[in-house]
């Protein structure tokens, strides 16, 4: 049943699909109450439709270009928060953002990034730390959202990352320089090993510089904790009943830092004399702990990405790939 002016409807969508309405309505809005399944299916025949809904059409029609989603775990990790800054900054008053929260880098990708492409309700989309898959990507193409990635990467897509693979090499330097053979990588569990996470390239980077070092890979061991200062507090225990036991750890993220410090603290350990601690992020927590931290240009990735939104939002059709890099600053913890 298609309208009059020959374009699919959201009946034609339904009836395709065999679900009801609502169900469409939800897949577009609220893609989180419905199954898997069912929002897998909608969404396939809005693909093969291209449906855009009519309300959208027209309100796009006449607001024009302005409006930019911005898709991050920002509950999870406050480095988000300090992107969003940097995209909001020196914003023009044309500019309408959008804000999604995604529960943690290392889940499955929202429901809702599914759903925005087809939704309409976006002009442009700049994701942060959430890998695209193939599916999502061949998805946000098709419908032509512009997109940019902040801290990930996908061929076709404009990007820009902080590079895990700088940081992690300072780190593990810095470690084997202070004479440490034996430490920790504390990060959260991932869903999915489709693709490289920060986390596992800073570890590979870490067991690359000490290689350069002469140390073996065996001497750096992984643990997996829980994505905030509690995980990180508990995790201690095993990392101290390790054999051979770290002399040091090398957190993801600062707020794991800051766990392991108060954890070591309470059990009575020195730091840095018993136990060294790295963190990753830079930011007040850190300053405020003094914490030895790989400080990353947050910001500026921020402003940078929405450049580049801003950029093809204009008819620019380039795609690129900007790496900036991280760097070392000493506190008391190593």
């Amino acid at each position: 049943m298609a309208g009059r002016e020959g374009r699919p409807t959201i009946y034609d969508v339904a009836r395709l699909a065999r679900v009801s309405i609502a169900t469409v309505s939800h897949v577009l809005n609220r893609p989180e109450r419905v199954g898997a399944a069912t929002r897998e299916r909608v969404l396939a025949v809005i693909d093969d439709l291209q449906f855009v809904p009519k309300e959208v059409a027209v309100s796009r029609a006449r607001r024009g270009t302005g409006r930019i989603g911005v898709l991050a775990p920002f509950t999870s990790y406050p480095s988000y928060l300090q992107r969003l800054a940097g995209i909001l900054e020196n914003r023009s008053g044309r500019t309408e953002v959008v804000v999604f929260d995604h529960d943690s880098v290392a889940a499955d990708p929202h429901p809702l990034l599914a759903s925005l492409p087809v939704s309409g309700r976006l002009d442009g989309l700049i994701i942060m730390g959430v890998p695209l898959d193939r599916e999502l990507a061949e998805r946000q193409a098709k419908h032509g959202l512009p997109t940019v990635l902040v801290d990930s990467e996908y061929e076709g897509f404009s990007s820009v990352s902080v590079s895990d693979d700088h940081g992690g090499l300072v780190v593990g330097r810095h470690l084997a320089e202070l004479g440490h053979r034996h430490i920790a990588f504390l990060a959260e569990d991932q869903a999915s090993n489709d693709y490289l996470s920060p986390g596992q390239r800073r570890w590979r980077a870490v067991e690359r510089a000490f290689g350069e070092a002469g140390v073996p890979e065996s001497a750096i061991r992984r643990v997996v904790c829980g994505p905030d200062f509690a995980g990180a507090r508990e995790a201690l225990h095993e990392i101290l009943a390790l054999d051979p036991r770290p002399t040091a750890v090398f957190a993801h993220h600062d707020e794991l830092a800051a766990g392991v410090v108060t954890a070591a603290r309470q059990l009575g350990l020195r730091v840095p004399e018993d136990l060294a601690v790295i963190g990753y992020d830079g930011g007040v927590l850190a300053d405020a702990l003094q914490l030895t931290t790989v400080v990353q240009p947050l910001r500026e990735s921020g402003v940078v990405g929405r450049r580049l939104l801003m950029a093809r939002l204009d008819g620019d059709t380039t795609t690129q790939q900007i790496m900036l890099e991280p760097r070392l600053s000493r506190g008391v913890t190593t």
